[in-house]
């Protein structure tokens, strides 16, 4: 098969675990940047990445590179490529641009000219110009400009990967799934122990974890990627990369996995989310404050989102983190705990010194993953890493 360059995009700090992700599914020459790893590989890994990944967001594959210093140049350039290769005329199209220190400012007048530049090719040729579809167009096109470099892209996702079919319903502030995983992934959870999140609301966490001991493919249960509307879309191959996904599949595990939540709304919607992913029965939901809850079993992961309180930290917030610090001081010897949030000032509650303090970022929000290691006894200053 034909060699491709494709550009991986993630969520800032989730960039190591891409590139494990895709060297393990067979990526050559993989480079990570910012919120983006590039690698080389072909057809059938652009179809395994889309559907395996746990923590991409969009599988880009680059058409062209350019120098760009005005509307009129960009319009040239995109219209010396033959888009005819990509699409046909009775097709559609959409263009998303990401601009950065460049003459350019606004975004959305670049995909503007981008998008005359194709249609305006279309015209020429044919006579007739492809339509626009922003919800489900045959071709996604994907525009960056950095400074006076710029780089076209076709987007083989269609919809952002970490949209995975399964969430019915979601509280006010849910994770999205592929920042659920990853932040399952840097837990370095083993997939062989119990998992708890007790502070559960809509269950995406919890339904991360169980997809990934069952290894069940994260894209399984979406109805379309991007790549399936394109003129090369080759249906017997994409058959054969479910297959080998679905057959690597396991059908049971023998730890707990377990959400608790004090709304019983919110634990309504957990189990529609996980009877929807398909991992109900392998989930054990409580509707239950955490502060009742006693754990039962041999000490695993804890890993929670707890609400982060906003631009103003009430006492309220403040008492809550201490109480989830007083919770693991008293039942959860052994367990390694991860709270992720935005709230640092919070986070000094809980009354327990972190032994990491990983950055990331929820949307637009600057957050931490703060891992506790709960012990038996005292453990010395020294061994604690800031």
């Amino acid at each position: 098969m034909e060699k491709l360059k494709l550009v991986v995009k993630t969520s800032f700090g989730l960039e190591d675990i891409l590139l494990r992700e895709l060297t393990d599914l067979g990526a050559q020459k993989a480079e990570k940047g910012i919120r983006v790893v590039t690698v080389e590989g072909d057809q059938r890994l652009m179809y395994k990445i889309n559907l395996c990944s746990r923590v991409a967001l969009r599988v880009l594959q680059p058409v062209k590179k350019f120098r760009v210093g005005n509307e009129q140049q960009l319009y040239d350039e995109i219209k010396k490529i033959d888009w005819s290769k990509y699409m046909s005329v009775d097709g559609t199209l959409a263009v998303d641009a990401v601009v950065n220190k460049s003459v350019m400012t606004h975004s959305l007048y670049v995909a503007l000219k981008t998008k005359d530049a194709i249609v305006d090719q279309f015209r020429d040729n044919t006579g007739k110009r492809p339509n626009v579809d922003l919800v489900r167009p045959s071709l996604r096109i994907h525009l960056h400009i950095n400074g006076e470099d710029a780089e076209v892209s076709l987007d083989s996702s269609g919809d952002s990967l970490h949209k995975r079919g399964y969430r019915m319903q979601t509280g006010d502030a849910p994770i999205n799934e592929a920042l659920a995983a990853g932040l399952i992934l840097l837990s370095e959870w083993d997939r062989k122990s119990p998992f708890l999140d007790f502070m559960c609301g809509s269950g995406t966490i919890l339904i991360e974890a169980a997809m990934m001991a069952l290894n069940i493919a994260p894209g399984s249960l979406r109805k379309e990627f991007g790549f399936q509307r394109w003129n090369d879309f080759n249906e017997k191959l994409w058959s054969e990369v479910k297959a080998e996904a679905a057959a690597a599949q396991k059908s049971e595990i023998d730890f707990p996995i377990t959400g608790v939540d004090l709304n019983t709304m919110m634990i309504t919607y957990a189990k529609e989310n996980a009877e929807a992913a398909k991992v109900l029965k392998y989930i054990t939901f409580k509707q239950m404050s955490f502060d009742d809850y006693v754990p039962d079993s041999a000490p695993g992961i804890i890993l929670i989102n707890p609400p982060y309180g906003g631009r103003i930290t009430t006492g309220d917030i403040l008492a809550l983190y201490k109480s989830m610090g007083d919770q693991f001081k008293k039942k959860y010897p052994g367990w390694k705990g991860f709270v992720f949030t935005a709230n640092m000032e919070a986070g000094k509650n809980i009354g327990l010194k972190p032994s990491r303090k990983i950055p990331l970022f929820n949307g637009k929000l600057e957050c931490r993953l703060l891992k506790f290691e709960m012990y038996a006894g005292t453990k010395r200053q020294s061994d604690v890493q800031v």
